[in-house]
């Protein structure tokens, strides 16, 4: 198992999702080889809560990160777990076409890259 998917499993485990128990880890990878990783965080409002990939996102940016090369994302679920939307349009505009791994708790992977799974992405291009 690679560095970024052990990672994501391992961030996963510090997610709150006492609402959905739905509990989602992501790691991303900048180009000096750093790993940032995030869980997803529920609020009793709902539209309060973040996704585990906007979290590691954040803090990546947060801690001075630009440039981005992968990302994984573990959740437990028979079918793999695409980023969401809000998710995808976030990753495109810090990450761009970065690789995205999807994988489960039974060691179930997918690889691909943002492009496959977002095309046609606005960003500041458009502006």
């Amino acid at each position: 198992m690679n560095k970024l998917i052990e990672a994501a499993l391992a961030a996963r485990e510090q997610a709150h999702a006492p609402f959905s128990h739905f509990k989602v880890g992501a790691a991303l990878e900048d180009e000096n080889g750093r790993i940032f990783s995030g869980c997803n965080v529920e609020n009793a409002t709902y539209g309060l809560t973040i996704c585990a990939e906007r979290v590691a996102v954040f803090k990546a940016i947060s801690e001075g990160a630009r440039k981005f090369v992968a990302i994984a994302v573990a959740a437990d679920a028979d079918e793999l777990t695409p980023p969401c939307g809000a998710c995808r349009q976030i990753l495109w505009e810090f990450c761009g076409d970065v690789e995205v791994t999807l994988v489960n708790l039974r060691g179930k992977t997918e690889t691909f890259g943002l492009k496959d799974i977002f095309p046609r992405p606005f960003d500041a291009s458009f502006l």
